[in-house]
């Protein structure tokens, strides 16, 4: 809780993934995608951008926290049956912008995907970008229109959903597949926290086990999602127009 841990790397202009998580009470996932290397020699900027939990358990301190980081734009990517009365307020001047990234009532794709593990692992990222690019887009679009200060876009344990945006968003800026993956793959001791807190069953072990018998890691899965899909394509497709393209660039890596 309090000030994060990223504070003192963001000083330093680098630190290692450790230094990215913050500390927020009431939730556990969350940490700043800056500091992430770009293609070009640059990095990502500390304090634009921070992907999370859910924050509904946020504490009224822990609100105090997210807004003297810099927070002013919340994105929820949840479905309208996951989303809970908060813990304590929200400060008046944090604009939550809520938006389903699952498209849930299409059973015709969910009566496939939910059937099993896989809905917990980045194997229906690319099918889901493939049938549904204009509910990515949306999610882009919306954090790259959003106002001034940091954005924090959440699901509800900060790995999947939070995971395919993270991926969309750090793929568009240059960040490397390796890189990428490397951040999803920080979720998996913070999703034990999480489970551990409250009082739920960690899938983690399961999910790399559904993944090992494929053959496969999830990191393997985001380097080959990656190598093989046109992102900005796919997000084009989807009604992501090149304005929006460009204003992310600004948000998380600069001019």
């Amino acid at each position: 809780m309090g000030e994060p841990e990223a504070a003192q790397a963001g000083r330093e202009g680098r630190g290692s993934s450790l230094t990215r998580h913050l500390r927020w009470e009431g939730c556990f996932n969350a940490r700043d995608l800056g500091g992430l290397p770009t293609r070009n020699g640059r990095e990502t900027r500390w304090r634009a951008m921070v992907r999370a939990d859910a924050l509904d358990g946020l504490t009224a301190a822990s609100w105090e926290a997210l807004w003297s980081y810099g927070v002013r734009t919340v994105v929820d990517l949840r479905n309208d049956d996951e989303v809970g009365t908060d813990a304590a307020p929200r400060p008046a001047g944090v604009t939550t912008l809520r938006i389903p990234l699952d498209g849930i009532e299409h059973r015709e794709f969910w009566d496939i995907w939910q059937a099993g593990p896989q809905f917990g692992t980045p194997l229906y990222y690319r099918p889901h970008l493939e049938c549904f690019p204009e509910r990515s887009a949306a999610v882009v679009r919306a954090i790259a229109r959003a106002g001034p200060g940091a954005v924090v876009f959440h699901c509800g344990g900060g790995r999947d959903r939070a995971g395919q945006v993270a991926m969309l968003m750090l793929a568009i800026v240059g960040v490397p597949a390796t890189a990428i993956a490397a951040d999803y793959d920080l979720s998996g001791e913070r999703g034990r926290a999480r489970c551990a807190a409250r009082g739920e069953p960690d899938q983690g072990p399961q999910l790399a086990a559904f993944l090992a018998e494929r053959g496969t890691t999830a990191a393997e899965v985001i380097r080959r999602t990656l190598a093989e899909l046109d992102v900005e394509g796919c997000l084009r497709e989807g009604g992501l127009k090149d304005q929006y393209v460009a204003a992310l660039r600004r948000r998380l890596v600069g001019p």
